[in-house]
């Protein structure tokens, strides 16, 4: 559920994943393997600059 809302919310907003990982200022790699679900438990922190860099909730991101 956290790879798809990624990619979901990414998508909305017209970012590119190199784009995400600019404004959350995480690697790229790391936006690859959190969108292929590679990484699927992410820190709190890099969910707190996810959720506030795609303009939603940290519940929404994580599909609560």
């Amino acid at each position: 559920m956290l790879a798809e809302n990624i990619r979901k919310y990414r998508k909305k907003l017209k970012l590119t994943q190199e784009g995400l990982a600019r404004k959350v200022d995480i690697s790229y790699s790391t936006i690859i393997k959190l969108e292929t679900g590679v990484i699927s438990d992410p820190r709190m922190e890099t969910l707190k600059k996810l959720a506030h860099a795609l303009n939603v909730s940290i519940d929404e991101l994580v599909g609560n």
